[in-house]
């Protein structure tokens, strides 16, 4: 906050704003989508896998052998094998009547004499069928597909997918030096969770122009950058109020203060400031739960480490603190701030509740891994 800022007159309380938000919210519909477009998206009624691999294959080169024809076998006793074996690479099927793979240097060749030098153990060196994903495996629903999902989808064979993907429009309200440093972080942030984004931007930074690109059919979060400042005649909130209803106007948030939130009809609306940090705040407490809601994502999970030094808070507001990691323990790095440079270098976020003074050193908190 700034030498000299105002502040509205009033603020409600960010557990109160986010309430009414999620009151009514569904989830959006499951949509199917090729392989390739789902990464990030969250998975919905999950189709049963086949069995991956679906017969035995190697796991290591080598020789495929049945391994109680090698009871006995070492060294100083080899084992002569009746016919020659074919060599396989790993992943190759294993030949029928073969349970075994061993190595190179277990078989030893003189002139038409094959002899195996070493006993070995049924499924030695073999992937068993559906050693990888058993026949009939249903992944998680609500949970993000990943890169690593998408291995497993494509190795048993799938081509779409069922998710929710959200469709999120942004409004970018344009500075008066043309810069989209804070729609296009809102834009990015959005894609990494596995939305949607339809970008709009109104034609100038009047209410009636931001009234005329707040178009709520088509999405299902509007999110309004810029315009929503510290009066309560800010343009971004007033082109809200004239296409549907403002719910709140300053959020008892740091940074993120003079936020907004409301509907066009049953479309929920976040308005954010144009500072970026200021909107990134109001983005992970507010816009994110709302998406989480609508992709029917699982609750996002805390890491929970007891803080390394206190932690202090204002009574009233809820603060957003950066934290770095050092010995298995939180490291307080910013508290109701968000510089940038800070900002890069912190492994996690949280939310000092505005009922609390801070934490003590010691205590063991749960924030938001902002580092995969």
């Amino acid at each position: 906050m700034t030498s000299g800022q105002r502040l509205p007159a009033s603020l409600t309380p960010l557990d109160a704003a986010l309430a009414v938000l999620l009151q009514g919210l569904e989830p959006s519909a499951v949509i199917e989508l090729p392989l390739r477009e789902a990464l990030g998206c969250v998975t919905a009624e999950p189709s049963p896998l086949r069995a991956f691999p679906p017969h035995d294959v190697a796991a290591v080169d080598g020789w495929p052998l049945r391994a109680s024809d090698l009871v006995g076998a070492s060294s100083y006793t080899p084992v002569p094998l009746m016919t020659s074996p074919v060599w396989v690479e790993a992943g190759d099927r294993v030949p029928s009547g073969c349970d075994c793979v061993i190595d190179a240097d277990s078989v030893e060749e003189a002139g038409s004499i094959i002899q195996v030098l070493t006993e070995a153990t049924p499924g030695q060196g073999v992937r068993r069928a559906g050693g990888h994903i058993p026949d009939g495996f249903v992944a998680a629903s609500g949970s993000r597909f990943r890169s690593l999902d998408l291995l497993a989808a494509r190795s048993a064979g799938l081509e779409k997918i069922r998710v929710r993907r959200p469709r999120l429009r942004i409004v970018n309200v344009p500075a008066s030096n043309g810069d989209l440093t804070t729609a296009q972080l809102i834009a990015e942030s959005a894609r990494s969770v596995g939305t949607e984004v339809v970008y709009a931007e109104a034609a100038s930074r009047d209410a009636a122009s931001i009234a005329k690109a707040l178009d709520a059919t088509a999405c299902d979060l509007l999110v309004i950058s810029g315009g929503s400042g510290v009066g309560r005649a800010d343009a971004a909130v007033l082109a809200l109020a004239e296409r549907g209803e403002v719910l709140a106007h300053g959020i008892a948030l740091q940074p993120g203060r003079t936020s907004a939130i409301g509907r066009i009809g049953k479309t929920p609306v976040i308005a954010l400031s144009g500072s970026a940090d200021q909107a990134l705040a109001a983005w992970w407490t507010l816009a994110l739960p709302v998406l989480d809601r609508l992709s029917g994502r699982q609750p996002r999970g805390t890491t929970i480490l007891p803080l390394a030094r206190k932690l202090a808070s204002s009574i009233g507001i809820a603060d957003i603190a950066l934290l770095g990691r050092e010995d298995d323990r939180w490291v307080p790095l910013a508290v109701g701030d968000l510089p940038f440079a800070t900002l890069v270098g912190a492994e996690a976020w949280l939310v000092v509740p505005d009922s609390s003074e801070g934490f003590a050193a010691g205590t063991p908190v749960g924030a938001y891994l902002l580092k995969d």
